[in-house]
Protein backbone atom coordinates (compact mmCIF):
# COMPACT_ATOMS: atom_id res chain seq x y z
CA UNK A 1 0.00 0.00 0.00
CA UNK A 2 1.38 3.65 -1.22
CA UNK A 3 1.35 6.27 1.46
CA UNK A 4 0.75 9.63 0.79
CA UNK A 5 3.79 11.18 2.54
CA UNK A 6 2.37 15.01 2.46
CA UNK A 7 -1.02 13.91 4.68
CA UNK A 8 0.77 13.11 8.13
CA UNK A 9 2.80 16.97 8.46
CA UNK A 10 -0.48 18.07 7.52
CA UNK A 11 -2.07 16.22 10.26
CA UNK A 12 0.87 17.08 12.74
CA UNK A 13 0.61 20.75 11.94
CA UNK A 14 -3.11 20.90 12.27
CA UNK A 15 -3.13 18.87 15.53
CA UNK A 16 -0.07 22.16 16.39
CA UNK A 17 -2.83 24.49 15.82
CA UNK A 18 -5.36 22.78 17.76
CA UNK A 19 -3.67 22.73 20.80
CA UNK A 20 -2.86 26.05 20.29
CA UNK A 21 -5.80 27.00 20.45
CA UNK A 22 -7.16 24.79 23.30
CA UNK A 23 -3.77 26.21 25.20
CA UNK A 24 -5.16 29.90 24.62
CA UNK A 25 -8.82 29.25 25.79
CA UNK A 26 -7.48 27.94 28.72
CA UNK A 27 -5.02 30.67 29.56
CA UNK A 28 -8.14 32.79 29.06
CA UNK A 29 -10.19 30.97 31.60
CA UNK A 30 -7.27 30.95 34.26
CA UNK A 31 -7.08 35.00 33.62
CA UNK A 32 -11.03 35.68 34.11
CA UNK A 33 -10.64 33.17 37.26
CA UNK A 34 -7.38 35.06 38.76
CA UNK A 35 -9.30 38.79 37.71
CA UNK A 36 -12.56 37.45 39.62
CA UNK A 37 -11.14 35.65 42.61
CA UNK A 38 -10.08 37.89 46.06
CA UNK A 39 -6.71 37.81 47.01
CA UNK A 40 -3.51 40.18 47.40
CA UNK A 41 -3.74 42.79 43.71
CA UNK A 42 0.01 42.09 43.45
CA UNK A 43 0.10 38.46 43.18
CA UNK A 44 -2.52 38.20 40.86
CA UNK A 45 -1.13 40.52 38.68
CA UNK A 46 2.15 38.84 38.27
CA UNK A 47 0.30 35.51 37.94
CA UNK A 48 -1.22 37.44 35.00
CA UNK A 49 1.82 38.54 33.79
CA UNK A 50 3.59 34.86 34.04
CA UNK A 51 0.59 33.42 32.60
CA UNK A 52 0.77 36.06 29.37
CA UNK A 53 4.31 35.15 29.07
CA UNK A 54 3.52 31.41 29.37
CA UNK A 55 0.97 31.42 26.46
CA UNK A 56 3.61 33.31 24.54
CA UNK A 57 6.46 30.92 24.61
CA UNK A 58 3.51 28.15 23.66
CA UNK A 59 2.80 30.07 20.83
CA UNK A 60 6.40 30.98 19.85
CA UNK A 61 6.78 27.09 20.32
CA UNK A 62 4.05 26.16 17.92
CA UNK A 63 4.77 28.83 15.31
CA UNK A 64 7.96 27.33 15.36
CA UNK A 65 6.94 23.99 15.08
CA UNK A 66 4.51 24.64 12.23
CA UNK A 67 6.95 26.98 10.42
CA UNK A 68 9.54 23.66 10.88
CA UNK A 69 6.97 21.43 9.31
CA UNK A 70 6.23 23.37 5.93
CA UNK A 71 10.00 23.99 5.15
CA UNK A 72 10.67 20.27 5.68
CA UNK A 73 7.74 18.02 4.11
CA UNK A 74 9.88 14.75 4.33
CA UNK A 75 8.63 11.81 6.60
CA UNK A 76 11.98 11.37 8.55
CA UNK A 77 12.34 14.83 9.78
CA UNK A 78 13.08 14.87 13.23
CA UNK A 79 11.71 17.86 15.81
CA UNK A 80 14.26 18.54 17.46
CA UNK A 81 14.05 20.09 21.58
CA UNK A 82 10.48 21.71 19.72
CA UNK A 83 8.81 18.51 21.87
CA UNK A 84 10.80 19.41 25.00
CA UNK A 85 9.98 23.16 24.66
CA UNK A 86 6.62 22.27 24.29
CA UNK A 87 6.42 20.23 27.38
CA UNK A 88 8.11 22.78 29.78
CA UNK A 89 5.45 25.28 28.90
CA UNK A 90 2.96 23.35 29.67
CA UNK A 91 4.68 21.93 32.85
CA UNK A 92 5.32 25.57 33.80
CA UNK A 93 1.47 26.48 32.92
CA UNK A 94 0.61 23.48 35.30
CA UNK A 95 2.98 25.39 37.96
CA UNK A 96 1.86 28.24 37.79
CA UNK A 97 -1.91 27.35 38.45
CA UNK A 98 -0.99 25.11 41.07
CA UNK A 99 0.33 27.89 42.60
CA UNK A 100 -2.19 30.77 42.18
Amino acid sequence: MRRDRGAQPERTRLAWRRTTLTFAAVVLLAARALVGSDGVPARRAVSLALLALTWSCFLAVAHRRIAALARDRSPGAAPGPVFAAAAAVGLAAVLLALAA
